[in-house]
């Protein structure tokens, strides 16, 4: 692995855990009441699209041992080209059921 694909993995380790910790002991509704949290967790998000993006056009063949790269890569564009139609519900389930194995998949490759 090129040490250039190494940041873009810290990154999104970094931003899976920040999300993480951001909303720990929160639940769905204190999530959908906290704008400043929701703005949070939202560019986390943007930073881990935009960081796999990035190695997948440096090293794509690394993105074979994250699960659901391309997914995460499209939740990116949402977030910011449909962010008058962000459903925080999906935003929700994508933490409590992704993260966390993203994480796993990057500690790996690390």
């Amino acid at each position: 692995m090129k040490d250039d694909t190494r940041a873009p993995l810290y990154d999104v380790l970094q931003a899976g855990q920040a999300i993480k910790k951001f909303v720990a002991g929160r639940s769905f509704e204190e999530y959908e009441k906290d704008e400043l949290l929701r703005c949070a967790v939202e560019r986390k998000f943007e930073i881990m699209g935009e960081a796999l993006n990035r190695i997948y056009h440096d090293e794509p063949k690394i993105l074979d041992q994250i699960r659901d790269h391309r997914d995460i890569i499209s939740f990116r564009n949402i977030l910011i080209h449909g962010y008058d139609a962000i459903d925080n519900r999906i935003v929700w389930g994508v933490i409590e059921e992704d993260i966390g194995r993203l994480i796993e998949d990057v500690n790996k490759l690390l």
